[in-house]
């Protein structure tokens, strides 16, 4: 058997070695045909206007968003190729490169960049145009590459902020316009490795030698050493460092020092080492960098003085007595770069979500009856509900963050407190949401979503760090949680109204929650408003009560917070979602009724209906009972099937350019082609 065996394999083998023909080379053999490729706009309709449903959602600056995308799109530096036929050009970072040439190419964009003019005013001009153009080409540079990004918001809008919002006139003739033209190369020298969100522990410091009229800062111990400071690695040549101050053997608490770390041809100043933090699961074109200080002497001109100065003979004056206001101030410029990373993590999910969706139209996988043609992925209601709910969530957001935008440019004293809570909970539900959205995607595309080509997967590498820098989220979401306790405890002691922090719906009747949900009430503007508010209030009620029963028991405040964390999460995620659906009611109540209206008013009830059906406090504590949750849970698979015919249309109107897509958003066949 073996020999017989044997010989009918080197038969075989003969046969391929000679290529002799098979006994059966007289059957004719059909080929089937090969897959081709139908763009989406072949088979799928726009049910609106995309032009103008851009504009409701880029919200401002189209002009100078389009030309900043043309600047990107025909520049080889910013790494432009062409794939497929018919001149198809991409544009994206070369992940190819070390972190060493991703480095140097991320500074080199820059610079070609500030040539063209896009950094124009970014610190000189004032007022809210110059801020929202500031905020429109921020989040462009986000899309095409977010360590370009990171190394931007580091020089204007942690150096050069802080220099603005923390120095007086001496400080910006002298830094503002040098940094805007990059003759100075700023970096934000506050995070410590032994302290990130706790700025208050941080062990650097910076004390007064009236002698000579300078501080003197230090690095007392290795968990002082500045950590995870962006640019400082290469690029920087001054640092704005976060640093307590000691007089007389006084602590003063944190203050803010420039200093310089580098010389005029890049070397490391004397009293100063500097060594590089390393590669990174993302954003490995930013220089991060760590930095300890041996008895470096700065200029007493040196202490950025709007809330603090100390006078030559050593004297500590402040308008502003109390400490914690007073390191309130100090934090409060953070507030833009909260701002900033939560609009840039809609943009990254549009990016997402336009590759995933475009090419869940276009790619068929399986037959839904014998014999049939393949199904596209996005007929299927399984895919629908993994795109379409994230979609409608980007929507909203997307609503939530224009408004942001628009507070913080108008922002007063009066209601800058509103908006560091606001920024607070956005920066982290929208950054969160970016992580969910663009795994999500990712899975969505299969094997293609591995290639950073084809962008999803990657922009998950970079934009992880957006969920711990500038504020751990689950930090953040505790303070907002706080910030709603002292508002509440506040109006109940002084009998007073709600008005801020948009808790004006405690002022009104608790409202009555109809007991059976149909089609018509969950889609209902006015039952979506109302349920979330009841949620609102109710977590809100019970947060209070089980801190204040703790300290009853003996707990101290901080303490009871603590042990309260549960209801804390729940407090914090309501107030977001609550703020965010505020915001897509706004914009629907201003559009005129048509097909516009029509769509967003599904984004809107897909959007509610979701946060609904994910969130288990609904039922937790009753807001909703099994049944209504089951009445959901069928509406938003109903709310997919309506919302599937404008998919196409509604990922266009992100007004995002080809080239900032991958691949297989387009003619993923040719674009994969041997040739």
């Amino acid at each position: 058997m073996s020999e017989n065996r044997a010989l009918r394999r080197a038969h075989v083998l003969a046969n391929h070695i000679l290529m002799s023909r098979s006994p059966s080379s007289k059957i004719s053999l059909t080929r089937e045909v090969c897959l081709q490729y139908t763009p989406p706009e072949v088979n799928e309709s726009y049910g609106f206007q995309v032009k103008e449903m851009r504009k409701l959602l880029d919200g401002h600056n189209l002009e100078d968003r389009d030309w900043l995308y043309g600047i990107i799109i025909q520049s080889d530096l910013f790494n432009r190729k062409e794939r497929g036929g018919g001149g198809k050009v991409f544009v994206s970072p070369d992940y190819n490169d070390t972190m060493e040439q991703q480095r140097e190419i991320s500074m080199k964009r820059i610079l070609y960049l500030l040539e063209k003019g896009v950094f124009q005013g970014w610190l000189t001009e004032t007022g809210p145009e110059a801020e929202l153009k500031k905020f429109a080409l921020y989040e462009v540079c986000g899309m095409y590459d977010y360590s370009l990004n990171a190394k931007l918001g580091v020089h204007f809008l942690l150096w050069g902020n802080a220099i603005k919002f923390f120095g007086t006139k001496r400080h910006h003739d002298k830094w503002l316009k040098d940094t805007e033209d990059y003759l100075v190369k700023g970096c934000f020298a506050m995070t410590e490795l032994g302290h990130g969100s706790n700025v208050r522990g941080i062990e650097t410091v910076a004390t007064y030698d009236p002698r000579t009229e300078e501080f003197v800062i230090n690095t007392p111990c290795e968990s002082a050493q500045k950590y995870w400071i962006g640019e400082a690695a290469i690029h920087a040549s001054h640092a704005i460092v976060i640093s307590q101050l000691e007089i007389k053997g006084t602590n003063q608490g944190i203050h803010v020092f420039i200093a310089q770390i580098r010389d005029q041809d890049g070397n490391i100043c004397p009293n100063i080492r500097i060594a590089d933090c390393g590669h990174k699961i993302g954003l490995n074109g930013v220089d991060n960098g760590r930095i300890w200080f041996d008895n470096l002497r700065i200029p007493r001109e040196n202490l950025l003085n709007s809330v603090a100065d100390v006078s030559s003979d050593g004297q500590y004056v402040s308008a502003i007595e109390n400490p914690d206001q007073r390191f309130g101030a100090f934090l409060a410029p953070l507030t833009s770069g909260r701002v900033t990373i939560a609009s840039c993590a809609i943009y990254s999910a549009k990016v997402g979500l336009a590759v995933a969706i475009r090419y869940s139209l276009s790619r068929r996988a399986f037959s839904a009856v014998a014999n049939g043609p393949e199904v596209l992925l996005l007929d299927y209601p399984s895919h629908q509900r993994r795109l379409l709910p994230l979609l409608a969530k980007t929507y909203a957001m997307n609503f939530a963050a224009n408004d942001m935008k628009m507070m913080y440019v108008k922002r007063t004293p009066e209601t800058n407190k509103e908006i560091h809570v606001v920024s607070m909970g956005l920066k982290a539900v929208l950054t969160w949401h970016n992580m969910r959205t663009l795994q999500e995607c990712r899975e969505a595309c299969g094997g293609q979503g591995l290639k950073t080509e084809n962008r999803v997967g990657h922009l998950k590498g970079d934009y992880d760090v957006q969920t711990t820098f500038e504020g751990d989220n689950n930090v953040l979401m505790q303070q907002v949680s706080k910030a709603l306790f002292a508002e509440y405890v506040s109006c109940k002691k002084r009998n007073k109204p709600f008005k801020g922090l948009g808790l004006v719906h405690m002022n009104s009747p608790l409202p009555v929650m109809p007991t059976q949900l149909t089609s018509s009430i969950l889609r209902c503007s006015q039952f979506q408003k109302n349920i979330f508010s009841v949620r609102e209030r109710d977590l809100l009620e019970r947060y209070t009560s089980e801190v204040e029963e703790l300290q009853g028991r003996g707990q101290s405040r901080e303490f009871s917070f603590l042990l309260s964390h549960q209801l804390s999460e729940d407090l914090s995620k309501a107030f977001a979602e609550k703020a965010i659906l505020q915001a897509v009611l706004n914009a629907e109540a201003k559009l005129p009724a048509g097909s516009i209206k029509d769509a967003v008013g599904l984004v809107r009830s897909m959007y509610a209906l979701i946060c609904m059906e994910e969130d288990p406090s609904f039922l937790r504590y009753g807001y909703l009972s099994r049944d209504n949750d089951g009445d959901v849970r069928r509406e938003v698979s109903k709310l997919c099937r309506e919302l599937r015919p404008h998919a196409l249309a509604l990922v266009t109107s992100f007004g995002i350019p080809d080239a900032f897509l991958g691949p297989i958003a387009f003619n993923w066949i040719e674009a994969n082609a041997w040739s």
